[in-house]
């Protein structure tokens, strides 16, 4: 059975025999990141798939965040080159939800939470609770708590 990360290394071999130099210095980076948490704690361990995932996750995070940074400061081509990468990552993690396909989940936990007597602000939480397993993965921390408010509000 092929792990993610050994599909990631397979897939690193794979891009420097083609001389992909993004995807490769991408893959290189991630695996590090990868490697960086295996050993972070007191005895060092193989992460399983679940964890892979969401240091690939985060690593596609960071990529979006450093193109829009890139963007906002005027450097074009840095911002292009981390959407790329950014784009690169998204392969490896489950596909993401659409604005369609969170919104009906986070409308059903809305009326859930208030067929339990979470009302307003305070059933943010309740609402996070029943949606996060939902959609574990497949949507960004802040894009979902934003649909909620959003929900909670309307």
């Amino acid at each position: 059975m092929t792990t993610l990360k050994s599909k990631l290394q397979e897939d690193l071999t794979a891009a420097i025999r083609a001389r992909d130099e993004l995807r490769s210095s991408t893959l290189r980076l991630t695996l590090s990141a990868i490697t960086k948490e295996e050993v972070s704690g007191k005895t060092a361990r193989e992460l399983s798939d679940d964890e892979v995932q969401k240091v690939i996750a985060k690593e596609a995070k960071k990529r979006r965040e450093a193109a829009d940074a890139f963007a906002q400061g005027g450097r074009a081509e840095q911002a292009e080159r981390e959407k790329a990468e950014g784009v690169i990552l998204d392969a490896y993690l489950p596909q993401q939800l659409t604005d369609d396909e969170l919104n009906q989940i986070v409308a059903q936990a809305v009326e859930e939470a208030r067929s339990t007597g979470a009302e307003g602000p305070r059933a943010m939480g309740a609402v996070m609770k029943i949606v996060n397993p939902k959609v574990a993965g497949r949507a960004e921390g802040g894009r979902v708590a934003a649909t909620v408010k959003r929900l909670l509000a309307g």
